[in-house]
């Protein structure tokens, strides 16, 4: 078994790393922890047809990221890499970093109907019950976040650096997978002139969140939805973030 110092960090870069990012989403939010927004969001994760639409999905997003002025990329597909003893290395890990912003050029703008920002018949087709459901999770979901975007409009620069998800396969836990993915995104928020980094933390990454400098803002999330879905198991999530660091000066 290896150690922490065995994980490699790197944007992922080849389209075939993407279905390998999906399996470990689903073995992590999926199958061990059951996360009811993720599996909402991606119906049929554990069947050979929905594995492969939901990676056909993540693939599309990672190959239509758009760039700020400065070149960066606005999202950011994180892989962690450790060695493997037959296949010689193997993907452990995964996550998502998102630049946000109000400002044109400076990240992306949040959507507030989520209607408009993704093929919700795609998900469910002409099923105007489970597109409800998804636009009232993600609006409670993303509230703070989306929030604390608008609040950086007026601060330089006028962004913030969103960690969307993060996870590791069960497999590989406890390794530093975890840990590594987000300090990447830590640094890469200095680099890029001092970005405050927010993300929503699970009960299974709070711990390290907190660790590695975010504080949680607010109470747990509160999640608006209609009677009709109030049997549906929901995860415990609270907005976390770390405020503005000093930017590099390299």
């Amino acid at each position: 078994m290896g150690g922490k110092n065995d994980v490699r960090i790197e944007p992922v870069t080849q389209a075939g790393d993407i279905s390998r990012c999906f399996e470990i989403a689903a073995a992590a939010f999926g199958t061990q922890t059951a996360d009811g927004i993720w599996m909402a969001f991606n119906p049929g994760w554990d069947t050979p047809e929905g594995k492969v639409e939901g990676a056909s999905r993540m693939r599309s997003r990672w190959a239509t990221s758009t760039v700020d002025k400065s070149g960066n990329l606005n999202t950011v597909f994180l892989k962690a890499v450790v060695p493997d003893p037959e296949k010689g290395e193997v993907i452990a890990g995964m996550a998502i970093w998102v630049q946000g912003s109000t400002v044109l050029g400076h990240g992306d703008v949040p959507e507030a109907d989520l209607a408009k920002a993704m093929d919700l018949d795609a998900l469910y087709p002409k099923n105007a019950s489970e597109h409800k459901y998804l636009c009232q999770i993600d609006k409670s979901l993303t509230r703070q976040r989306v929030e604390a975007i608008k609040e950086a409009a007026s601060q330089s620069p006028p962004a913030v650096l969103d960690l969307e998800l993060c996870c590791v396969d069960p497999a590989f836990q406890r390794r530093g997978a975890a840990s590594k993915l987000v300090q990447w995104g830590l640094d890469e928020a200095v680099r890029r002139g001092g970005l405050e980094a927010v993300t929503e933390g699970s009960r299974a990454g709070r711990m390290v969140y907190s660790r590695l400098g975010f504080k949680q803002d607010g109470p747990e999330i509160e999640y608006h939805i209609d009677d009709e879905f109030k049997d549906r198991a929901l995860p415990s999530n609270i907005f976390m973030r770390t405020g503005r660091p000093r930017p590099s000066t390299t």
